[in-house]
C-alpha cells in the first residue's frame, strides 16, 4: 500500500519564495502542491499550520564516532538526533577509530547508514590515518559515492601534500574540506589566544593558526583548480579571506557553526570544559563578522560540527579536556537567533542549512542515490523527493539533557529557551519526527 502523507497549513520556504500551500507526498515523492489539498483516506496529515516548511536540512560536518567511539554517538543514534533537529542528511566525518581512510570503511559506514531514520553520507580522509604523511586511496572511496575528503579533526600541515591532494581530487572531481589550524601555531591552545585567556592562565590558540592556512590553502585551490570547502570558519579575517577569494573566481566555499555564532570568548571565563572546541570561540567582533558573512553570501552553509564526547572526556581541567560539543537538535533555532530572529530571512536560513549544504556535499544530484539515499535541499515542487522540516517559529522549547537523542549529553545549551522547534521531519517520504518526537 502507497505510503500517504499530506502537510497541511504550512508556509512553504521554496526556491521561489513564501507561499501558503499544502504539500501532499505518496511513496516518498511530493505529488501535489497547491492551497488547499482535501485529505486522502489513507493519508497520515501532519499540522503545519503556523509553521514553515522547507526542505530537510543537511548537515556537511556530523561526528557520528562509528566505528571505535561508540560510547559517545553510533550511527543511529546521531541520526535520531538530526532528525529531531530537522535534519534529512548528513556527512560523517572520518576521524573514527579507525579513520574511514578506505573503501571497506566506507562500505561500513554506509551500510550502518543504510538502517538509520535518515541518510548518512560519508566524507573520506585525505591521508592515511589522517596521520598527514601519505595520500589515502581517494579514487577507491570516490567510486563508492563520495565526493568531500577531509582529515577533519586537524588540518593536512604539510603543504607540499596538500598541493598533490588538491591535484589528486580535481581529476577525481571531488571535493576536499580543510580544518583549517597550523598547528605550529595551535598548539597547546585551548582557548583563543587574547587577553582574556593570558588573564586565565590558559594557553591560547590564536586566530593567525586558522587564518595562516585559510590563506595557503585558498592559493594552493587557485594553483592547481581543485574545489576547496573551508570548514567551520571563527575569525573575522578568515571570512574576509574567503569573500576575496570568491570575488577573484576562486572555486571556495564555507561554513561556519552555530556555536561559532552564538557564544563568544567570555564563555570560558569560569573554567567550563562544556565550552572547549577547536577552532575555539572568538571574540564579538568575529561572531558579528561571521554573521554578516552568512547574510551577504560570503560564507555559504551553517554546519553542526556535532561533535559528541562522553563524561569521562569532558569532565576534567580545560585544559585537558576534549574540544567539541553537540549541535544537531539545536542548529535550526539558533541559527535563526544569530540571523535576526523574528526578523530572520526563512529563505536564507534553508538555503544555509539545506540547499546550499546540499550543492556542496552533491546530495542534491540525482545522481547521488547511492546506498539508498534520495536527493536533498529541494525546491518543494512535484516531483522532487520528499526530504522536509517543518519549523515552528512561535514554539520556545527549553534544551534538556533528557530531550537529547545523542548517547553523549556534552550541549552547552542545556537550560536555553530556543526561538523556534522543529515540530516535523518527513526523510524520504517518511514521518520520522511528528510533533517534536520521533516516531
Amino acid at each position: 500500500m502507497a505510503e500517504v502523507l499530506l502537510l497541511q497549513g504550512g508556509i512553504l520556504v521554496a526556491a521561489d519564495g513564501l507561499q501558503r500551500a499544502d504539500l501532499l507526498v505518496i511513496d516518498g515523492t511530493i505529488r501535489e502542491r497547491k492551497e488547499h489539498i482535501a485529505a486522502p483516506a489513507a493519508a497520515t496529515v501532519l499540522d503545519c499550520e503556523g509553521a514553515l516548511v522547507g526542505p530537510g536540512l543537511v548537515d556537511l560536518h556530523t561526528h557520528l564516532r562509528e566505528p571505535g567511539g561508540e560510547e559517545a554517538e553510533t550511527v543511529a543514534s546521531g541520526a535520531r538526533a538530526a532528525a529531531l533537529g530537522g535534519y534529512t542528511a548528513v556527512l560523517a566525518m572520518p576521524n573514527t577509530e579507525p579513520a574511514i581512510d578506505c573503501a571497506a570503511v566506507v562500505a561500513q559506514v554506509l551500510s550502518l547508514g543504510q538502517a538509520a531514520v535518515i541518510d548518512v553520507a560519508v566524507a573520506g580522509a585525505i591521508t592515511v590515518g589522517r596521520a598527514g604523511t601519505r595520500l589515502s586511496p581517494m579514487a577507491e572511496m570516490a567510486a563508492l559515492g563520495v565526493t568531500l575528503f577531509t582529515d577533519d579533526g586537524q588540518g593536512v600541515q604539510d603543504a607540499g601534500l596538500m598541493r598533490r591532494a588538491m591535484e589528486y581530487a580535481r581529476g577525481l572531481d571531488v571535493t576536499l574540506a580543510e580544518h583549517c589550524e597550523d598547528e605550529s601555531l595551535a598548539q597547546g591552545g585551548s582557548m583563543n589566544e587574547g587577553s582574556l585567556s593570558a588573564r586565565l592562565g590558559l594557553t591560547g590558540r590564536p586566530a593567525l593558526a586558522e587564518e595562516a592556512m585559510v590563506a595557503r590553502d585558498i592559493a594552493l585551490a587557485e594553483l592547481s583548480g581543485c574545489s576547496l570547502h573551508l570548514l567551520h570558519l571563527s575569525t573575522a579575517r578568515s571570512a574576509e579571506l574567503v569573500a576575496v577569494a570568491k570575488a577573484q573566481g576562486i572555486g571556495v566555499t564555507a561554513e561556519v557553526t552555530p556555536h561559532h555564532l552564538i557564544l563568544d570568548e567570555s564563555c570560558c571565563a569560569d573554567f567550563d570544559p562544556i565550552f572547549k572546541v577547536h577552532p575555539p570561540l572568538r571574540q564579538p567582533d568575529d561572531v558579528a563578522a561571521l554573521r554578516r558573512g552568512l547574510l551577504d553570501g560570503s560564507i555559504d552553509a551553517i554546519a553542526t560540527d556535532h561533535a559528541p564526547h562522553p563524561p569521562e572526556s569532558k569532565d576534567r581541567p580545560f585544559d585537558d579536556a576534549a574540544p567539541g560539543m553537540l549541535g544537531l537538535q539545536s542548529a535550526l533555532a539558533l541559527s535563526v537567533e544569530a540571523l535576526g530572529g523574528a526578523d530572520a530571512d526563512p529563505c536564507r536560513v534553508f538555503e544555509l542549512l539545506s540547499r546550499g549544504p546540499a550543492r556542496i556535499s552533491r546530495l542534491r544530484s540525482l545522481d547521488a542515490r547511492l546506498g539508498g539515499q534520495s536527493a536533498q535541499g529541494g525546491d518543494l515542487v512535484i516531483g522532487e523527493d520528499a526530504n522536509l522540516c517543518v519549523f515552528d517559529p512561535s514554539a520556545r522549547p527549553v534544551v534538556e539533557a533528557s530531550g537529547l537523542a545523542s548517547l553523549a549529553k556534552n550541549s552547552p545549551y542545556l537550560g536555553r529557551t530556543l526561538l523556534g522547534g522543529v515540530r516535523h521531519t518527513v526523510a524520504s517520504g517518511r514521518a520520522v519526527v511528528v510533533d517534536g518526537r520521533l516516531c
